[in-house]
């Protein structure tokens, strides 16, 4: 698959999506390319503004076998994974699988379940891979996580641990629609289900050939040390008590990989990595009491980061 090609695929997918989720394209174009970079979503938002209803139209729009999970406080880690149950006419035991095994999985309202269930998810984002009674399954390919959550101090919610949110590629918010947006959504619900109106135009072969491609994009070294500059700035910082991971690091790349991609381009510039750092770095920070006290979020230290980080061919009055 050359560029025009993928750019041309991208922009199909995208165009597909945006019949049921209107107004939200840039949140549309970074859900593709986190999906795109074997990646997984975290959706942050109050109740009503489209998230489920953007995982579906993934699914129909990628022809992907997917499940659905409300996550409340009854779920067991079990229902996630799958469980044994013992076969007395064979007189063995035999593996049920659990809802995770699919294509893409829409893990909704994660924060409301317990740590114990939560913590299920950890093997099948990272390893996409799941083990019961010490036999492991792999998951099928392409695989994706897409998680929604309510935002924290909602009733019923716990917080996600530090180290199941650093799996996550990307962190979005859906946000409320502009007026007209939400005029046209009004008007599209009027005589059809726009869900319904979605085609299929990608399967996991064309997926997996964008992957390929994806993976094939070329970084310079002065733009790896650019990314690995901002992780570095973020875990110096004197209101984080918690930086970017490497891991993070290697997100930044990855998405920053799909951008450029997306754009046309084999190669990835510091503009790439500008556009989809808040989304890759702001969930793996942690304010300190300092930022606390001075009402400091983490999206205006890491626009400070960007904006005072030295880019390669880039400088500062540019931005």
């Amino acid at each position: 698959m050359n560029n025009s090609e993928c750019t041309a695929t991208i922009n199909q997918i995208v165009n597909e999506v945006k019949k049921a989720v209107i107004g939200k394209d840039a949140i549309v174009i970074k859900t593709l390319l986190a999906i795109l970079c074997k990646g997984h979503i975290l959706i942050e938002d109050i109740p009503g503004v489209g998230k489920t209803t953007l995982a579906l139209a993934f699914s129909k729009a990628l022809s992907l076998e997917h499940n659905r999970m409300q996550f409340t406080p009854d779920v067991l880690p079990s229902d996630v994974t799958g469980f044994s149950v013992y076969n007395k006419a064979k007189n063995t035991f035999e593996f049920r699988p659990g809802v995770a095994f699919c294509n893409l999985f829409l893990a909704d309202e994660i924060n409301r379940t317990s740590s114990k269930t939560q913590s299920a998810l950890l093997e099948l984002m990272e390893e996409k891979s799941i083990t019961v009674d010490g036999t492991t399954y792999k998951l099928p390919e392409p695989y994706t996580v897409i998680a929604t959550q309510n935002p924290i101090g909602s009733a019923g919610t716990h917080n996600l641990p530090d180290s199941q949110l650093d799996r996550f590629m990307i962190k979005l918010s859906m946000g409320y629609p502009d007026f007209n947006d939400e005029v046209s959504i009004l008007k599209s619900k009027f005589n059809s289900a726009p869900l319904q109106s979605i085609s299929p135009v990608a399967d996991s072969s064309v997926i997996k050939k964008l992957q390929e491609h994806i993976a094939d994009v070329y970084v310079d070294d002065k733009v790896y040390e650019y990314m690995v500059s901002l992780s570095t700035a973020t875990r110096n910082h004197p209101m984080l008590k918690l930086g970017v991971s490497p891991r993070g690091t290697l997100a930044l790349m990855q998405a920053s990989k799909g951008i450029a991609a997306a754009m046309g381009r084999d190669y990835v510039i510091p503009d790439d990595v500008m556009y989809i750092c808040h989304d890759v770095f702001e969930h793996r920070v942690m304010l300190n009491s300092k930022a606390k006290l001075a009402d400091v979020g983490a999206a205006d230290i890491i626009n400070e980061i960007v904006r005072n980080t030295n880019a390669p061919g880039i400088s500062p009055a540019d931005r």
